[in-house]
């Protein structure tokens, strides 16, 4: 049985169908990179497994148990948030807080879910415990992407990778089962893509679970197990990097391929 499973996803806007029946699964510590051209539903499908945008039909398991089924509507707020823990998610445009240090962005979520978050009132020793355990693991995730000086740097002081890498090392923080990228090197300058790019790769290596969504070919073949072709609301191709990239079989593919190697940063 996958680790991750996504069935039948559906998802309009208006009277626009953005996802047409999307399913697809993931074991664990496999790398999925989704590609294709803007307006294809790669990042729609993306928000939709993160809960930040909700599908009209379909269902989502992990490791065996449903997570969600679009047929319920009685989610609430609530529980949606819940669900979401499952999934960490790295935006293209890093999102990080301005006012926050580097080690308080990374340690700020872990610190509401488990102080404010708790279901019962903690003693002032506990939180001291929690406090510490979270600032231990923030400065170990830190160090993890590279960026253990800057723990008391603000965002303003830091390069486009660095402020990524700290954006990753907040998603991890959460110990999500999966860990989602919107085009994490889309508002970099290329010779800072190379460092993000560089972390994943390590993150890869440590048997992380991931889902990428990417313009960068090269990174994609390299690092992914699987790879999905989107176009128009639907999984158009879907296989390996070898059979993808080196011997595709739909027309749209192989044109979109062959753009991309036109133009490497489209």
């Amino acid at each position: 049985m996958a680790f991750l499973e996504i069935s039948k996803i559906y998802k309009s806007f208006g009277r626009t169908d953005v996802l047409k029946g999307i399913d697809f699964s993931l074991e664990k510590g496999e790398v999925l990179a989704m590609i294709g051209s803007s307006g294809s539903g790669k990042t729609t499908l993306l928000r939709c497994i993160n809960f930040l945008e909700r599908p009209d039909k379909g269902t989502f398991m992990i490791d065996g148990k449903e997570i969600f089924n679009a047929e319920d509507k009685q989610y609430n707020d609530k529980q949606i948030r819940e669900k979401r823990l499952h999934f960490g998610m790295v935006f293209q445009s890093f999102n990080l807080f301005p006012q926050y240090t580097v080690l308080k962005n990374v340690s700020l979520a872990p610190e509401l879910m488990r102080i404010n978050g708790s279901d019962r009132k903690l003693t002032r020793e506990e939180k001291q415990a929690i406090l510490s355990e979270i600032d231990e693991n923030s400065r170990r995730l830190l160090a993890t992407v590279g960026l253990s000086d800057k723990v008391n740097n603000y965002p303003c002081e830091l390069s486009g990778g660095q402020q990524q890498r700290v954006a990753i090392a907040r998603a991890l923080a959460m110990e999500p089962d999966i860990l989602c990228f919107d085009e994490p090197t889309s508002a970099l300058d290329p010779e800072l893509t190379g460092e993000v790019l560089r972390v994943i790769r390590e993150l890869k290596d440590s048997d992380r679970t991931m889902i990428v969504v990417t313009h960068e070919m090269n990174f994609a073949r390299s690092v992914a197990d699987k790879v999905i072709f989107m176009a128009d609301g639907v999984i158009e191709e879907m296989g390996t990097p070898d059979e993808v990239f080196g011997d595709p079989k739909s027309n749209k593919t192989k044109a979109f391929l062959e753009k991309s190697l036109e133009n490497p940063m489209g």
